[in-house]
């Protein structure tokens, strides 16, 4: 593979190891456990489950079979995007509370197994049948597309670790790409941010399962910036258990206030905690 042709962010190889993480851990569930509340204030363990059930299937069915199913009508905004999905989640949800943990377990392990076939056979160049718009991009390449699935499984499965007290996913293998991908919703984040050209603000997500982020205001966006010389204007620093629930609306911005460490410009760097890389 060629310099040019570098995956960014490789994923891939990590989705069967999520698959089988997380087939073990249904498996190992009581009924009370099946039942308990997550941080998704709406769904149940049950239905975090049947959700990435829903993820599985849904990929295979418009990816690899080009079948659509219900067609969005009048979407005209990113809301009008984000309350489309809300709409499916909840009737797919509310459809799969008949469907017993032994049969989601089943067909969350057969399903697994056949999308992630199915994305190792895309080329991870071309562009992507979903944008990732949370990342303020109209069109996408499969292999973020493909990233942005691996953040799904990872951020669902989480919850489901997190509302049973089940050991975590913390660890660098699985953790960091999943941060290095949310991360990409930092520059869009400050899309309306105005701050004189050359500001930098950093974002650091603490431990060694963390990492560092830089973005530099251009004349008209932000862009990631790997190296500079001189001071960043704002530095935010985070601990990985806040980060994933922050950035996926698992906590707001104000409960995380007093748990984040802000130098520099403090109003700069607050508008980082506005970051949601879901489609929420």
């Amino acid at each position: 593979m060629k310099s040019s042709e570098i995956i960014p962010i490789q994923t891939l190889h990590l989705f069967p190891i999520l698959d089988t993480l997380l087939i073990d851990l249904l498996k190992s569930l009581t009924e009370e456990e099946w039942s308990a509340q997550t941080v998704a204030k709406k769904w149940k363990v049950k239905d975090v489950a049947s959700h990435l059930l829903d993820g599985n299937l849904r990929g295979l069915s418009i990816s690899r079979d080009r079948y659509f199913g219900e067609n969005p009508e009048n979407i005209t905004s990113y809301q009008d995007l984000v309350d489309f999905l809300n709409q499916l989640n909840m009737t797919w949800t509310n459809a799969t509370k008949r469907l017993s943990p032994t049969v989601l377990i089943s067909l969350l392990e057969s399903t697994g197994k056949e999308y992630s076939e199915h994305l190792q056979t895309l080329n991870p160049f071309e562009d992507a049948i979903f944008s990732v718009a949370w990342a303020g991009q109209e069109t996408s390449l499969n292999w973020f597309h493909i990233a942005r699935e691996y953040t799904e499984k990872f951020l669902h499965q989480q919850q489901i670790r997190d509302a049973v007290g089940k050991p975590a996913l913390m660890t660098k293998e699985l953790f960091h790409p999943f941060i290095e991908i949310f991360m990409q919703a930092l520059p869009h984040t400050y899309r309306n941010t105005k701050a004189p050209i050359n500001t930098i603000v950093k974002l650091i997500v603490t431990s060694e399962i963390g990492g560092e982020w830089n973005i530099i205001k251009k004349e008209n966006n932000w862009e990631f910036i790997n190296s500079f010389e001189g001071e960043t204007t704002a530095t935010v620093k985070i601990n990985p258990q806040d980060a994933w629930l922050l950035f996926s609306k698992g906590m707001s911005p104000i409960d995380v206030l007093e748990k984040v460490e802000i130098t520099g410009d403090k109003d700069l760097g607050r508008v980082a905690l506005n970051i949601i890389a879901v489609m929420a």
